[in-house]
Formats: C-alpha cells, structure tokens, sequence
C-alpha cells in the first residue's frame, strides 16, 4: 500500500533541494538506485525522495519538508539493519550516509563521529593512536543504527555496549530543531537514543568515550569437527562461567571457508568453530585462552596476536551485500542441556551453506548497567542467540525462513523472552521484547519528542498523545 498521500510539485521539489548543501535524488535520477539499495537483498523499496545529507543543517530541512509534505520519513545510515527500515517506498529517505567526520581527541580519548561512518571507518581513525570503542562483529556495520540499538562486540564484556560509551549527542528533532542530549541536558532524551532505535529523532553527531585498545590484540578462530558439537559446547558453556571479562568468545555452526589456513579436506565440511579475541595485554590473553584452545581435538587453531582492525574484519567476507538475509535471535541467562541438544539438532539441517548458527558469550560489564540506566534493557543476557540465514535464490525464501522461525520456536522455551533489537527483522512486531520493561518510560520519551510519531519507521514505540 502507497505511504504517499498527495503528490508534490516540481517547484516544491525545486525549493527543497535548493536548501540542501547535499543532493537530492528522485526515481529517475543517476544515483537513485544505487542509494535506495541497503544490504538485505530482501528489501526492494522506492522512496519517493532521497536527501543525500551533508550536515545537520540539511537533515533540519529534510525533516521540516517531510512535515510540511505529510511524507513518511526513513533514515539510513550505513543500510545494514536486518529489517531494512532505512528505505520504504513512496517516503522521503533521509540519508546520512555522506556524514563521515571522525574527530579523535587522543588525550580526552573520545572521538566524535558523524552517522554515516562505518565500523571500519571509525576504527581506522581509534586505532591510530591505540585507541578504540566498543562496536559489532562486521565492519561495514553504520555506526549510528549500531548505537541507537545497543551495539556490542568484541570489547563489550571489557568496557559496555557502545551505547554505553556514548557521552552525548545532536539530535534533529520531530520539530525540526537540533539540541544536544547528554547525561547533563535533555536528560531523557539521551536516556531514549541509548538502546531506543530511531525513534525520538536523527543524530547527526555521537561523542564516544574511548579506551586504549590494541594496536595489536590476542583473538583469532579455532574449528572443531562438528560431530564433536555436544562436548565442545558444553566446555564452552564451562569456560564462559569462568572467563574474565576481558575475554569474549562465541561458538557458530558453519561451512568452513575455503582459507588456505585451513586444511583442504575441510573446506565447505561443516564444523563448529570458536571466535575470540581478548581485550588486554597479549601476555595475559596467553593465559586466559588457554583453557578454550585446549577444548576437544581442533581442526586447526588460528589464536595468535593480530592487528584490532584487521581482527574486526574477519567475518565481513561471510556478511557481503547482495544476498538475501533473515535473522532470529533469543537473549539467554544461561546455556543449558536442552539448549544445546536443540542447537545440533538445527545445526545438522543448515537450508544453505552461507547460512550460520551463533551463539555469542556477552554479560561482563555489559550487565553491570542498572536495566533503568539506559534504554537498552538486556542486562539479564549472557548469552545470545543469532540465526544468520542467508541465500541467493528467491525460490528459497519459504524453506530458509520456515528453518529459522522453527529453530526459533525450538529455543523460545530457554530464552529470557528478550531480543536485541538490532536482530529484530521487519514482520516481527517484538517491540515488547526488544524494550522489555523500559516500554513504558520509552513512550514517555517518545510523547515528549515525537507525539505526532514522524519517526515510525523502525521498530515503532507508539506514542499515546
């Protein structure tokens, strides 16, 4: 059904853009396709505009044109979320992703960083002087979706979620005003971009705190055979209760890669693999791994020192653009029997084999935030569960999302009947269980900052005004 409620005049169009320092494309413009594409090949969308922006100022004008036009408004950043709420046909996209300043203050240690920068992007610019905040798995992951969700990653367990290291932030209202929002000025609207999504507004500046991180760091791969499954996630289950939090593991199901640093007769054989990494001194990462490379009879052990950056790239090869993506995913407080036998169970019917099964090891300092701090809610969670379904051919889309919805199912029974929003796909309506009992307050905050809910696009908190 068309978004669209009344068609807009040429002269209008002309006026609009001429606001812009950035462009604005329409459906027959060069670049149009090019920028309504987002990762999931899933999404086909049309916009009916898309403002390229180059500064707070045009995303001002964007905002006051969709209102005054009665346009529905979606923002993209880096265009990786699974739901693909960055693009939706007959709206106005607000594009953010030519906003791409990282301003490092090595002796402050905060960076701050425009939405349109990607991990590696911000990396890159951290790493130069040793310095780093925590982030996701995949590089080409946009910073701002990363951190209005949560975000979390390899050094999360050591210093939080990135929305946690988040210390401020410019916000574009639903009004069409900028302000700032920290935790001395509009208190509760930097309490909402902390795990709310987009649903109070458009940041067009983060401040992160940083920490000194790398330039080199203990982490890499260790593939077990996948007949060997129960007994290796069941050390894991052992190792994680004891792991210090300076240690982030997590244990997948998948097809090994065709790596020279794997042996040949395992290529495209299914294992179980370990990704670690250890966010301290490499002498006592030495220590702290020892007992997770010395679980079963690995395949090949890949641990060893290796550049932050390059470390955050590993896995970007499994997660290119262009394929069609479904995900579902469950929060758990801890891995049981159960779990695990369910786990192999799914694991041994992979519908493709780009497709990978996740279990991610996260609480540490994560957990050690009051649930009422931030928006984010999941502070229960040791444990998360992300089902990477990935494939090439529409003609599977029925096999490879009934896998994962009936996996999903198979594990509710375990789960805290919480989700990490970032994973939510777009059908979902798990806005109960991506905000949990932070609901309540997050429509509150959406009543003060965007009661007319311009801002819906995303996993929408309704406002009761």
């Amino acid at each position: 059904m068309s978004l669209k409620k009344k068609p807009i005049a040429d002269r209008e169009i002309d006026e609009f853009a001429g606001t812009l320092r950035g462009k604005l494309l329409q459906p027959d413009d060069e670049g149009y396709d090019e920028a309504r594409t987002i990762w999931n090949a899933m999404i086909d969308k049309r916009p009916a505009l898309i403002a390229q922006c180059a500064g707070a100022s045009d995303v001002i004008s964007a905002v006051t044109f969709a209102k005054e036009q009665d346009l529905p408004v979606s923002v993209k950043g880096g265009g990786h979320n699974i739901a693909g709420r960055a693009v939706e046909d007959d709206a106005l996209m607000i594009d953010l992703s030519p906003m791409k300043s990282v301003c490092v203050d090595p002796d402050a240690k905060t960076a701050r960083v425009e939405p349109g920068v990607v991990l590696k992007e911000l990396d890159r610019e951290t790493q130069a002087f040793g310095l780093a905040t925590p982030v996701g798995y995949n590089s080409t992951t946009g910073i701002a979706g990363l951190a209005l969700g949560g975000g979390w990653g390899w050094l999360s367990r050591k210093y939080g979620l990135t929305a946690d290291n988040l210390l401020s932030a410019d916000v574009v209202t639903a009004d069409g005003e900028l302000v700032h929002a920290s935790e001395d000025e509009n208190e509760d609207l930097f309490w909402g971009i902390r795990g709310g999504g987009g649903n109070f507004g458009i940041v067009t500046s983060f401040k992160f705190q940083l920490h000194e991180v790398g330039p080199e760091v203990l982490a890499g791969l260790v593939l077990h055979p996948f007949e060997d499954t129960e007994a290796v996630l069941s050390a894991f289950r052992d190792f994680t209760q004891e792991a210090p939090d300076e240690v982030t593991v997590w244990s997948a199901i998948i097809h090994a890669p065709p790596l020279p640093v794997v042996p040949e007769e395992w290529h495209g054989e299914k294992v179980t693999i370990f990704a670690t990494c250890y966010a301290g001194a490499i002498d006592d990462g030495e220590a702290a791994l020892q007992p997770l490379r010395d679980i079963g009879d690995p395949i090949v052990d890949l641990i060893g020192p290796q550049p932050y950056a390059d470390w955050q790239q590993t896995f970007d090869g499994s997660a290119e653009p262009g394929a069609r993506n479904y995900w579902k995913s469950h929060n758990f407080a801890e891995l049981t029997d159960g779990m695990i036998d369910n786990y192999i169970e799914f694991g041994e019917k992979l519908p493709t084999d780009a497709t990978e099964m996740g279990l991610i090891h996260i609480g540490g300092a994560v957990n050690d935030v009051p649930v009422d701090a931030t928006a984010y809610p999941h502070r229960d969670t040791e444990y998360i569960m992300n089902l990477h379904t990935r494939w090439e051919d529409p003609k599977q889309d029925e096999e490879c999302i009934g896998w994962a919805r009936d996996m999903h199912e198979a594990m509710a029974f375990y789960a805290t009947g919480g989700v990490y929003v970032n994973f939510v796909p777009e059908e979902s309506g798990q806005q109960q269980a991506a905000y949990r009992e932070n609901y309540d307050r997050m429509v509150e905050v959406k009543n003060e900052w965007d009661p007319e809910n311009l801002f819906r696009l995303n996993h929408n908190v309704e406002p009761t005004k």
